[in-house]
């Protein structure tokens, strides 16, 4: 098969040299020329390798692999991904064995990773449509419709696996990915957020994780030029060996040029664009569905390089606008297996590749090797033909290398050819349609943490009547990773490139500024293990809610969700149980809060050693704010304003982080949750903010209201005295009103002469209104109907406990010799 473009790109590399043949020396010039970084200095190997070479590798001359029958009598199928039962499915698919290559194929497409084969009767349920739905599951990445013909695209995804045995690569590769995920739909990527889960920092492996994971999210992000915005971060023991590592990305498109990842038109070319093909990766979606991945070589890691991303983002949207574009998708997990086959099927029809036109970068690159690499920053595009030209001249013009390796056709087969032979040939149907789907046993557990909450709560109440103050609580609350002050994350991070962005990190969402627009849009990510360790279905449920809180908190109206489903080994009948349960209870809150699914990601098998994690789905929801004089702070703003508590009184300690730092582990069942009553506050602080009422407000989450009056008080023009209710007499009752994560509650601060306003909606809307105090001071005073002081810390003292964590752990010091905080987590 005649390859132009390789020709092409070989007189372009020649051309940048000026002359044949290179030097390592000339190879490290023409690269910096190729991605806009001219240097004088050599480039690190790995980095070097992942680069455009004027350097030609050799395929393999010849395939040495087991035979078909080999493969079935030594049983080397359950080494590429399959069991028993689903070989002997392929075979009977295809009526003959596979051969070494299509095993491979089978292998990584009916991976969990790939065919979500034990989710997918779950995430059928969910809600994936409604008038601001543009594009839902299915496709590379969601969109919806923001109004004035301008679509958000966006999606969230993991890797998890990855980074747990190399975080800086594993954190980078998961941005790159889910970064090219959206702007193959047509979109320019505007912001990113993250959602992270680790162990104790007082875990010297731990600290190693979270500082690798951290590194690269930023360097990735930071080198692309997209702010990362947004995000949380989460520490608890569950998580020691088996981080967490979700990745948001978004981005913005006119709602009626959406791209799809379909091949349609017989005899369209295919090709490959951005970086060469490596031995990266390979097996990397197998090995993010196995169990203890850390038993797995590192090579199953991807390598990623941010500044050829960066190019390959351009290159990719300024063919997109030419219309030359008919699909195109990332190569993300499973590869150019993936892409293409997902690609036909979307289409209905096949495709025919032809690997020698595959550019490499390693010599001997094996069919089963190209097919399964998962290196980075590459795409698959299916143009339209005559058109092949026009989009070399605008690839070369960002110094990307392209090869035509197929064309699409209409037989429904993807079929390989390999010097001059044909060494796969399988219906697309097979391979998508027809993977494997599972309807794993459920079984709830046999006892629940919150059947010993009678003896729970007298533990606490005994602590209590053992001197502990609420004062001092609150302060250690404060100082509790998961809480405390994020800033030596996102310090880390380009938070505003572009000066789009409103509202940062730190705050309930990020606000970001619609490019050419004064529309703007609410970001967050949110999630909660223990909840759901605690009450699955509830769990799942408050997952939505919280994120839409935070949506409404900013000034927001909630529109969409994608999600990251975390969890456990799927064949365990109670992880399954968890994850039934998750997920109706999502279904059920994106019902009533009108938040439907449009992407999402499921990652299982996050165990070590029969450990499994929390059952921990996370939540990325997009929200539209009118311009940006509607986004609301977090923090008080005035003196002499009223605090206003919108929502139930709780005094419930079930679920909440208090008792887990008291007992050393979580305690009850989840906090209650009605979703109707959700929707109406939350309705009731739109309607407030739409008539300027509210100067700033905050939800009640993590920490409870203490920990949120606290919050509001940092950064903030003042700090508060509010007033216990009269029926809080005893410790206990004060720390519960203090502590307990009730739900459906938002803390507003508004102007004294608009109480008796937001009295009159409330009960006219069936909401639960208290008056909690004033804005005075600079100190957080908790008073009793008496007058008794029971907290008071200034507000100096709250942040220094709050701001000053994260960074002390992270220092040298305390990687080398333990630290002083440990006990602060209970743990």
């Amino acid at each position: 098969m005649h390859n132009w473009f390789t020709q092409q790109n070989d007189d372009l590399r020649e051309k940048s040299l000026g002359h044949k043949g290179s030097s390592a020396g000339d190879e490290n010039v023409l690269s910096a020329k190729l991605t806009g970084r001219e240097t004088a200095q050599t480039l690190p190997a790995a980095e070097k390798a992942s680069r455009v070479e004027a350097k030609r590798y050799k395929v393999a001359a010849s395939v040495v692999a087991p035979t078909p029958e080999q493969i079935r009598e030594q049983g080397i199928y359950r080494e590429l991904g399959l069991t028993d039962d689903e070989y002997k499915r392929a075979v009977e698919l295809l009526s003959r064995l596979p051969n070494y290559v299509e095993a491979g194929l089978f292998g990584v497409l009916w991976s969990e990773h790939c065919s979500y084969k034990s989710s997918k009767k779950y995430l059928k349920q969910f809600p994936t449509t409604g008038p601001q739905v543009l594009q839902g599951p299915g496709e590379n990445a969601g969109v919806i419709d923001l109004g004035d013909g301008i679509g958000v695209a966006f999606k969230m995804e993991s890797h998890n696996h990855p980074s747990a045995i190399e975080p800086v690569q594993g954190a980078a590769t998961g941005v790159g990915g889910i970064l090219r995920d959206v702007f193959t739909m047509g979109a320019r990527p505007i912001a990113f957020l993250d959602s992270l889960r680790f162990g104790p920092l007082s875990d010297e492996h731990v600290r190693h994780l979270f500082r690798g994971v951290v590194e690269g999210i930023g360097g990735y992000g930071n080198c692309v030029g997209i702010p990362t915005v947004g995000g949380e971060v989460t520490f608890d023991p569950t998580y020691t060996k088996n981080p967490l590592v979700n990745a948001m990305c978004v981005g913005v498109l006119p709602a009626d040029k959406i791209v799809k990842g379909a091949a349609v038109g017989t005899g369209n070319p295919v090709f490959v664009v951005g970086a060469r093909t490596g031995r990266d990766g390979i097996h990397g979606a197998t090995f993010a569905s196995a169990e203890d991945p850390h038993t797995k070589e590192r090579s199953a890691v991807q390598v990623g390089d941010p500044f050829l991303g960066k190019l390959l983002m351009e290159a990719c949207l300024d063919l997109i606008d030419t219309g030359a574009v008919v699909g195109i998708q990332d190569m993300g997990a499973a590869g150019l297996t993936s892409s293409s086959a997902e690609m036909a099927s979307r289409a209905g029809g096949g495709m025919e590749l032809f690997l020698n036109q595959v550019p490499i970068r390693e010599d001997g690159m094996t069919p089963y090797e190209m097919m399964l690499s998962e290196s980075q920053e590459r795409m698959l595009v299916v143009l339209e033909r005559g058109r092949e030209r026009l989009a070399f001249d605008i690839l070369r013009k960002w110094g990307l290398e392209v090869a035509e390796i197929g064309k699409v056709t209409d037989d429904g087969n993807l079929r390989l050819w390999f010097n001059d032979s044909v060494v796969a040939d399988v219906p697309v149907r097979y391979l998508v349609d027809e993977a494997p789907l599972y309807d794993r046993p459920v079984m709830p557990p046999k006892t629940k943490i919150g059947d010993r909450w009678d003896e729970d709560l007298a533990a606490i109440e005994q602590a209590l009547e053992n001197g502990r103050t609420v004062s001092d609580d609150l302060m250690t609350l404060l100082a509790h990773p998961t809480i405390a002050h994020k800033g030596w994350v996102y310090r880390q991070y380009d938070t505003s490139v572009r000066t789009s962005t409103v509202v940062g990190p730190g705050s309930d969402a990020a606000v970001v500024k619609l490019p050419g627009s004064e529309t703007c849009i609410a970001l967050t990510t949110d999630g909660n293990g223990r909840y759901v360790e605690l009450d699955p279905r509830r769990g799942g449920a408050i997952a939505v809610a919280e994120a839409a809180r935070n949506i409404v908190c900013s000034g927001g109206t909630p529109l969409a969700i994608t999600n990251c489903l975390n969890f456990g080994n799927p064949e365990k009948p109670e992880i399954m149980y968890q994850f039934a349960e998750a997920t109706s209870g999502m279904s059920e809150a994106c019902e009533v809060l009108g938040t439907p699914v449009v992407s999402g990601n499921v990652s299982l098998y996050n165990e070590t050693g029969g450990s499994d994690i929390w059952p921990t789905p996370v939540i990325g929801m997009v929200g539209k704010v009118p311009n940006t004089s509607r986004v609301i702070p977090n923090g008080f703003q005035l003196e002499n304003s009223a605090v206003v508590l919108i929502g139930p009184e709780d005094k419930d300690l079930q679920g909440s982080l208090y008792a887990d730092v008291l007992l050393g582990r979580p305690a009850g069942g989840a906090p209650l949750l009605d979703l109707h009553a959700e929707a109406a506050v939350q309705q009731l602080v739109r309607a407030a903010m739409e008539k300027d009422w509210v100067l700033s407000a905050h939800d009640v989450s993590e920490g409870g209201l203490g920990v949120a009056l606290a919050e509001m008080c940092f950064d903030a023009k003042a700090g508060a005295e509010v007033e216990l209710p009269a029926h809080c007499q005893t410790q206990k009752d004060i720390a519960g009103w203090l502590f307990s994560e009730g739900q459906s509650r938002i803390v507003v601060e508004i102007s004294p002469d608009k109480v008796g306003q937001l009295l009159d909606a409330a009960g006219a809307a069936g909401v639960p209104v208290m008056v909690l105090g004033t804005t005075k001071g600079a100190e957080l005073v908790v008073k009793t109907a008496s007058g008794e002081k029971v907290l008071h810390q200034s507000v100096a003292q709250m942040q220094q406990a709050y701001k000053t964590v994260l960074p002390d752990y992270m220092t040298e010091a305390a990687q080398e010799g333990g630290h002083a905080h440990v006990a602060v987590s209970g743990k």
